[in-house]
């Protein structure tokens, strides 16, 4: 019998919207026969900060459970869903941090050849969804992986309206993750998965 994908939901989240995003792909991916494992990064912002918004505050301290990403869990990975809130229409400095210590990896070719995905989320409409998610793609580029975005391959993908990955729009906290995202969550996890055993059957 084949054994499932790996598949690495890896994120940063400050007041919990890609946190929530996240566990949607992962229950996705584990439907679609994946092992999934859920990681956050680490954060680098201060405690003052943290503690200087209450929303943040209690995220940080509701997700403290949650396994802290290493570059050991991207080796293990056949497919790696990164996700980050947009910052400036780039990707979360949290984020970037993980990712800039997988550099060992990338030198061995460790990061190459395994599935890629990203997922984002923005406090208003049009605040850089698409850029975000592009510019977590260069990345990607580089490392030698292979991108599977979500595209508009399920009907529900002219709903959500991103074919570069699931993005949501929080109002500042006040819209909650909502079906639409939950929908743009799933196709991208089972896509992601999909490809993967492809390719890990071929291989």
């Amino acid at each position: 019998m084949a054994t499932p994908v790996h598949l690495a939901v890896v994120y940063y989240s400050s007041t919990g919207t890609i946190a929530e995003i996240a566990k949607e792909l992962r229950d996705a991916g584990v439907k679609a026969g994946a092992e999934v494992r859920l990681l956050k990064v680490a954060e680098l912002a201060p405690q003052t900060a943290i503690d200087s918004n209450p929303a943040w505050a209690a995220h940080h301290a509701a997700t403290a459970d949650i396994p802290e990403a290493t570059p050991e869990d991207i080796e293990w990975a056949d497919a790696v869903l990164f996700g980050t809130p947009t910052r400036f229409g780039n990707v979360s400095s949290q984020l970037k941090q993980f990712i800039d210590t997988l550099g060992g990896l990338w030198a061995q070719g460790k990061l190459a050849d395994k599935v890629y995905s990203g997922f984002a989320s923005s406090a208003t409409a049009h605040a850089g969804q698409e850029s975000t998610l592009l510019a977590l793609y260069n990345s990607i580029h580089h490392f030698g992986g292979i991108t599977v975005s979500p595209g508009f391959t399920d009907p529900a993908k002219f709903i959500d309206g991103n074919p570069y990955g699931t993005s949501h729009v929080d109002a500042q906290g006040n819209n909650p993750v909502d079906d639409t995202t939950r929908t743009a969550a799933r196709i991208q996890a089972e896509r992601a998965v999909k490809i993967a055993a492809a390719l890990k059957a071929s291989a």
